[in-house]
């Protein structure tokens, strides 16, 4: 039995609906509950399910490691965002905009100890590999993390530096959920291998869609703050390839805009929009968000399944590239 994407959706919700948060003290618990109700994708706890889903008809076997990875990641963003004093994710205030800093940073605390509870929810027999590869994960995470905070000081970042830090921020996760789903469902070792590395390129694509978007996207549809990375002065593939590609006139703006403090939030996006525009850098970047989907594809094309257990897994992906939010 394939599972549908929708299906698969409404498993995970439900489950998330049941996760013990009426707990005391309830300052802890309500940033958690508030962050797991504003929604979002749950695109990695559908992918570890339709992962299973390739190789087994029982995806139960993967719900709670799939849960455990949507735990992970909306804790992730919760501190992300304190780090980057967001004040939107998903069109709602952020933690540390309602709670505070100090709760932002116990909530998300204790939202990674709730992950790994539900991560090594599985069989005695893969609970080594599984938290091998959420822990080896975890950290490529924090190490990503760290690569972008580090960017944003700096104005020689290079195209194959930032390549190095989204696969670690995001595609490493994306990967795990697929790979996790696959031992539970039993796969061998080059199916999964295979999957990670499909993982890989989607989770590239799907950050640099996200980049282009944070620039290009409609705010409300978005569910954030357009111009974000702009006005943080993250050094995203179209800021580095403007950066490389401008004549002298432009790499003047660009770094006035760079280095002001103070500055209209709005009048800083359109500036530095407008020379992405010359340069073409939308096009440019839906290149390359082209490539990885079809180097994606080809991984995808080589998994020895039948093509009809891999429709929904095609149709996830090709939603992801299409979106625009």
């Amino acid at each position: 039995m394939t599972y549908s994407i929708r299906d698969l959706e409404n498993r995970i919700h439900d489950a998330i609906k049941k996760i013990p948060l009426d707990l005391s003290p309830q300052a802890l618990y309500d940033p958690i509950r508030y962050v797991l109700s504003c929604g979002g994708k749950r695109l990695r706890p559908i992918l570890t399910l339709m992962a299973t889903n390739l190789f087994s008809d029982d995806i139960g076997l993967s719900l709670s490691p799939a849960v455990g990875i949507e735990i992970f990641h909306n804790f992730t963003l919760l501190h992300d965002d304190l780090m980057d004093r967001a004040d939107m994710r998903r069109g709602n205030p952020t933690v540390h905009k309602l709670w505070g800093d100090n709760a932002a940073i116990l909530s998300g605390d204790a939202m990674l100890i709730q992950a790994y509870t539900y991560i090594a929810d599985v069989p005695p027999v893969v609970l080594p590999e599984v938290l091998s590869l959420f822990s080896v994960t975890a950290m490529g995470v924090c190490q990503g993390q760290q690569y972008d905070m580090d960017f944003e000081k700096r104005m020689d970042v290079t195209e194959a530096e930032y390549m190095e830090m989204i696969r670690l921020k995001t595609a490493v996760l994306i990967a795990c959920s697929l790979k996790m789903g696959a031992i539970l469902g039993n796969a061998s070792t080059f199916d999964s291998d295979l999957l990670y590395r499909f993982g890989i390129n989607i989770g590239m694509a799907f950050q640099l869609k996200d980049d282009l978007l944070d620039v290009y996207g409609d705010a409300e549809t978005f569910g954030k703050n357009i111009g974000g990375d702009i006005v943080c002065n993250k050094k995203t593939f179209l800021l580095i390839k403007a950066l490389e590609n401008s004549n002298p006139s432009q790499r003047k703006e660009l770094n006035k805009w760079l280095v002001a403090k103070d500055v209209d939030r709005f009048s800083k996006i359109n500036a530095v929009k407008n020379i992405y525009d010359e340069l073409n850098l939308k096009a440019i970047s839906e290149s390359l968000i082209e490539k990885y989907y079809l180097s994606a594809f080809d991984c995808l094309s080589n998994l020895p399944v039948a093509d009809d257990r891999k429709k929904e897994l095609l149709l996830l992906a090709d939603n992801l590239m299409q979106r625009d939010k």
